[in-house]
């Protein structure tokens, strides 16, 4: 076999690790925690559907690619929840070391294409970039909103927490941060946010 297609299914079968690992948000109607692969998933058909809704014009095939790689460094580096602030002060480092073993395995110009995208949407400074966070943003607070906000009450997450994580959803999407906002302004009053 040609060594190109080698290491393209051999990246085709690392990133089936992303299945294994599980996030804090559980899937809607009180189901098990989502693991990486469903997340990702979801938010590219999200970002798909709810793309008239971007601030501003963005190519959506390469929006739905940032959505489905962004958290392939987590099968090295790990979930870190998005109010964990110890686990978020190494995320970084611990994702950059991931992204240069899991990206390298693929032949060195695709390897380069994703590295990039990875770095583009973590960078967050093209419409594309803040569109595909959006979404990020978007996809477990639907999910936990769905389950009463039980994500939040079990990790004792503040109104101000999410808030400061939400509001760079307004940077891809102010009608996107426009729901986003009444979904936080009702669990805040049913006691699943604590304001």
């Amino acid at each position: 076999m040609e060594e190109r297609l080698q290491k393209q299914l051999a990246f085709c079968l690392e990133i089936d690790k992303a299945k294994n690992i599980f996030r804090q948000t559980h899937l809607s109607n009180h189901g098990r925690n989502e693991n990486d692969a469903e997340h990702s998933w979801h938010m590219a058909l999200m970002a798909y559907l709810l793309r008239e809704y971007s601030n501003g014009t963005v190519d959506i095939a390469k929006v739905m690619a940032m959505c489905l790689i962004h958290d392939i460094v987590e099968i090295d580096a790990g979930d870190t929840y998005a109010y964990d602030n110890g686990g978020l002060q190494t995320q970084n480092e611990r994702e950059e070391a991931a992204k240069q073993r899991i990206f390298s395995i693929l032949p060195e110009d695709q390897a380069k294409d994703l590295m990039a995208l990875f770095d583009e949407f973590n960078a967050y400074e093209t419409a594309g970039a803040k569109f595909a966070h959006a979404m990020d943003n978007l996809q477990p607070l639907l999910l936990n909103d769905s389950n009463g906000g039980g994500d939040w009450v079990e990790h004792q997450v503040t109104a101000e927490q999410v808030y400061g994580r939400q509001a760079k959803t307004k940077l891809g999407s102010e009608t996107l941060y426009e729901v986003t906002d009444r979904i936080l302004q009702k669990n805040i009053e049913r006691g699943s946010l604590k304001a």
